[in-house]
């Protein structure tokens, strides 16, 4: 038990899926896994572990935003044995080339954030996704036939940044999409040696002022769980 976890030891799986809404916890947990228990409620932010073909897969919230995710992180592999947690969630994509509903996976994170400078001694860490995570997860979306893209996305700590100009530079450098959190997940992944990849799916465009609408994000969502339960029923 933890200040932000009351589950007891043993509660968690190995594997865990990491929606940054609970209630996406618990939706997932009731609609994919079997034998789904609740594990853990403080501050509602709500976890469970149940099966998914036999294999024992655990789900958590992580909140918004770097600080959110590197608490939950960092207790689950320190305090309960966690060994590869995948964020799923979504993003606004920057790129031109992605359209939304596509799938996004993290093999890097930037961020603005100073949080992972301060991990390590003030200077530059790059933030990387696990590399088998990250072909499991590839090869799941082209057995399902997912448009999806592998490369870099940019972690702010500013929902609203007010700064629409900064999506040049993300573009010249070949960022792909905006999220919150990725970037803290691959920090505490480094430092605590487990395994992290964050996947999104594409719900806004921020260059172009699109929007999917609450039946769009649904089948998304509904779409990348089933991605990335392909993806993880394959781990050794």
């Amino acid at each position: 038990m933890t200040p932000h976890i009351n589950a007891a030891a043993g509660d968690f799986a190995e594997t865990l899926l990491m929606p940054g809404d609970p209630l996406r916890a618990k939706y997932i947990a009731d609609n994919f896994l079997d034998n789904a228990r609740l594990v853990t409620d403080v501050r509602n932010m709500l976890g469970y572990t149940g099966e998914y073909q036999g294999r024992a897969i655990s789900l958590m919230g992580s909140g918004m935003g770097i600080p959110s995710i590197s608490i939950y992180a960092k207790e689950l592999a320190t305090e309960y044995g966690v060994k590869n947690i995948i964020r799923i969630g979504s993003c606004g994509a920057v790129s031109n080339k992605i359209k939304l509903m596509d799938v996004v996976m993290a093999m890097g994170a930037s961020t603005d954030s100073a949080v992972n400078r301060s991990r390590f001694a003030n200077t530059d860490f790059a933030m990387i996704a696990d590399f088998n995570l990250l072909r499991l997860a590839a090869d799941a979306a082209d057995k399902q036939g997912a448009n999806y893209h592998v490369g870099n996305l940019y972690s702010s700590d500013l929902f609203y940044c007010g700064d629409e100009t900064r999506y040049d530079d993300m573009e010249k450098y070949g960022i792909l999409g905006v999220e919150m959190e990725a970037a803290g997940l691959y920090g505490v992944a480094a430092e605590y040696g487990i395994n992290a990849l964050a996947m999104m799916t594409v719900t806004d465009h921020l260059r172009q002022g699109l929007h999917l609408s609450a039946e769009e994000r649904q089948h998304t969502l509904n779409e990348m769980i089933k991605l990335t339960l392909e993806a993880v029923s394959h781990l050794k």
